[in-house]
Parts: structure tokens; C-alpha cells; sequence
């Protein structure tokens, strides 16, 4: 009789009996998933993997130190066969057969009685992937296609709607620096999901043209304020999306939490019991000027950074900084939102006992096309700035390590 292709199925394992033959190689990559379904499994196998033995310290595993004897299999509902003894493998795989065990060999799939699919997982999802070529199985083909199904969920580029009732929420997502490409996977899914996208103009905006055409855009900076203030506006924004029941995504630039006012809008969803979720962002703090060839620390260089907003003047009454204490630190100093402030923000430094040798450079619109780098020190800055008109968005890095990078690529 013909043989068919093998008939997908997926085993409930939870608490029932799972046997585990060897503890090599194969043994160690089947384990994890063994383990998140909830089997009860028994390892038999004289020796075991660093990775193995450590699962059976844990108590995550039952490991009985011997070879494979008959009766092993008994009561068992799954098996996995991975010995390096071909006479133990042929004989559980009977035993697996006469007692109607499922069971896979991982020295020869076609003796055994169940395959084990390429699988992946996406959130909510496995993906697992049999061959239906019979005489002809490619595992490498299938664990392609595995991945690229899995990759496509995760970074939205394979959209699959809910279609079932979702509860109601806002995602306070962190874009990145600007390239389209540094955003996470969960924030690009979220984007992927969305009913509305409310969105930040330092967020990646290339993204937008990705959404689907039913998704609702709206552009942060041109909700209309009416007697409220910017924030309370958009906060009303996100409150009322949520209250109909959509998927309300709030794409904000760099790390939500990294001088924007992502807990300002997470905290007034929470007084009005709204559901959110917080996705990190890569913050343009660290990226950019990695992206033009800056380390923020390097050895024997600088063993610190700190983070400081540049966007209130250091005279003015309303700076919470510190700047007399960052003039004495010896690290690297990195400033956001300052590019109108630098002529004093150098100043006050110099002033209170940083060099005036000291290296700056000016990063305008990084890790995007438009991406400049303008070098100068602190005694040039101001200069340096008005000659090439430097402009916002642009992250300025003060220290040592400015001068770290090889021919400072940028």
C-alpha cells in the first residue's frame, strides 16, 4: 500500500507521560518544548548534555541513568527516540508500536510513527511546518519555510487579523531613532494589529505607508488642542479610541519612557481603566551616536554616560539639572533636545571646570538618510553650529569618546 503524507495533529501533553531516550544533541533542542507543553518526562540515557543534566537539577526532567530496556515505553503517550545505539532504537521503536505509543526516531523518520514538524512560535501562535514529499524530505526547506512565516508575524509584514473580540487597549510603542528598521519586532507586530495609530513626528514614519488601509493615522502634533494642553489632548486622543473598543497604538520616537511622556499617557489610561502596554524603544541616546561611529563609553576611556535634557536653558529657573556635578564627572555626556541651548550649555560647563578642549559632536537626524555629523569642542560649539545651521532632531555628545571611532566614520 502507498504511503501518505503524515496527518497533522497537535499533542496535548500536560501532565501525561513522555519518555525521552538519550540525552545528546537532539535531546537538548526537543527538551524546552517537552517542557512548555507540561510533560511528565522521563529521561533515560546513561549520560546527558551539560544543558540536559542541568534540566534534570532543575526538576524539570525525571532522569533515570541507564541505557533503554524493554517496558520503558509503558503508559508513555509521546516518545522521542535519540539514541546512538541502533539496536536500542529499533527495539523501543517496536515497543512504541505494539503499545501504540506516538513516537519519533531521530535515526530514521520513516521507522518511526509520528514526525516532528519545523516549529516556531509567534505571540499566541506555533507554526509548524511538515513536508508532504513523502520520498523526498527536505528539513532544511521546511525550517525556511518555518521561518519566514514566524519572522513575517513577528515583524508585521505577515498580517494576520484577530478576528475574534479583543480587549480594548493602548500600546505606548518605542519607535526608535528614526530608521525604520530600528524598531522592535513586538512594536512593529503592535503596528501591524493596530485600528489607530496615534504618532509622534520623530517617530519612524516610513512605517506609516506599511499599515493597512483601514488603519486610522493620526499625527500627534495636529490633534486639535481646544482649551486643553498638547498632552491632555492627546491623552483624550488615546482615551477615547480605547473607549470604542479599538487597538490604539501610541507611536512615540526613541524609548517612551526617555524625556518623552509616555508615563504621563500611561497614567491617565490608568485612571480611567484602560489597559496598556509598554514596548521599549532603542533610544536615540545610545543609537545615534553609535550610528556615527561614537561609543558613549569605551575602555580606559570614558566608564559612564549620563542622559540630560538640553531643551531649558541651564540659567533657567525651570532646569532640573545638575550641571555644576556634570562638569566635574570625567564620563560622557550626552544631550538631547539641546541644539538652541549648547552656546550655554558649553559655557556653563566650561565654567564650572570642563575643558574648553573638550570634543563635541552634533548628530542631526540619525540612522536616517538625512543622517550629518558637525565636530567641534566646547569652545567652538556655538560657532560650529550656527556655520552649518545644525537643526533639531539632532543629539549632541560631549567627551572623549568622540574621538574614539576609527577616522570617525559618519
Amino acid at each position: 500500500m502507498a504511503e501518505s503524507p503524515a496527518y497533522p495533529v497537535g499533542l496535548r501533553l500536560t501532565d501525561r507521560r513522555t519518555v525521552v531516550l538519550g540525552g545528546g544533541q537532539v535531546a537538548q533542542r526537543r527538551l524546552p518544548a517537552l517542557i512548555a507543553a507540561g510533560a511528565d518526562i522521563h529521561l533515560v540515557s546513561p549520560t546527558a548534555t551539560p544543558s540536559v543534566e542541568a534540566m534534570a537539577d532543575a526538576g524539570e526532567i525525571t532522569w533515570e541513568r541507564r541505557r533503554y530496556e524493554t517496558g520503558d515505553l509503558k503508559d508513555a503517550w509521546y516518545a522521542l527516540i535519540a539514541t546512538s545505539d541502533g539496536e536500542a532504537n529499533r527495539a523501543a521503536s517496536a515497543e512504541a508500536e505494539a503499545h501504540r505509543v506516538w513516537c519519533v526516531r531521530s535515526d530514521d523518520a520513516d521507522a518511526a510513527t509520528a514526525l516532528t514538524p519545523a516549529t516556531g512560535r509567534s505571540e499566541g501562535v506555533t507554526v509548524a511546518v511538515l513536508t508532504t514529499d513523502i520520498h523526498g524530505r527536505d528539513p532544511r526547506r521546511t525550517a525556511a519555510i518555518r521561518d519566514a512565516v514566524v519572522e513575517g508575524l513577528r515583524d508585521g509584514t505577515l498580517v494576520a487579523p484577530h478576528h475574534r473580540t479583543r480587549t480594548p487597549g493602548v500600546a505606548l510603542v518605542g519607535g526608535g531613532p528614526g530608521d525604520p528598521d530600528l524598531i522592535t519586532v513586538r512594536g512593529r507586530r503592535l503596528l501591524a494589529e493596530a485600528d489607530v495609530v496615534i504618532a509622534d513626528r520623530l517617530g519612524p514614519r516610513d512605517l506609516l505607508a506599511e499599515l493597512p488601509p483601514h488603519v486610522e493615522v493620526i499625527d500627534a502634533a495636529k490633534i486639535p488642542y481646544g482649551r486643553f494642553m498638547a498632552q491632555e489632548a492627546i491623552n483624550n486622543a488615546l482615551i477615547e479610541h480605547a473607549k470604542q473598543g479599538k487597538s490604539v497604538v501610541r507611536l512615540k520616537g526613541g524609548d517612551p519612557f526617555v524625556f518623552g511622556r509616555g508615563m504621563e499617557e500611561a497614567q491617565a489610561l490608568a485612571e480611567v481603566g484602560i489597559p496598556c502596554t509598554v514596548v521599549p524603544g532603542i533610544s536615540s541616546s545610545i543609537s545615534v551616536p553609535g550610528a556615527a561611529g561614537i561609543p558613549v563609553t569605551h575602555r580606559g576611556v570614558a566608564h559612564e554616560f549620563t542622559v540630560v535634557s538640553g531643551h531649558v536653558a541651564p540659567d533657567d529657573e525651570r532646569s532640573l539639572v545638575d550641571w555644576a556635578a556634570l562638569a566635574k564627572l570625567r564620563g560622557t555626556l550626552v544631550v538631547l533636545m539641546g541644539v538652541d541651548k549648547i552656546g550655554r550649555i558649553a559655557e556653563t560647563l566650561t565654567a564650572h571646570g570642563r575643558s574648553p578642549e573638550t570634543p563635541v559632536a552634533l548628530i542631526q537626524e540619525g540612522t536616517t538618510a538625512a543622517q550629518r555629523r558637525v565636530d567641534a569642542t566646547l569652545a567652538t560649539v556655538a560657532a560650529e553650529v550656527a556655520a552649518h545651521e545644525v537643526k533639531p532632531p539632532a543629539v549632541i555628545v560631549i567627551g572623549d569618546v568622540v574621538n574614539v571611532g576609527p577616522d570617525r566614520f559618519a
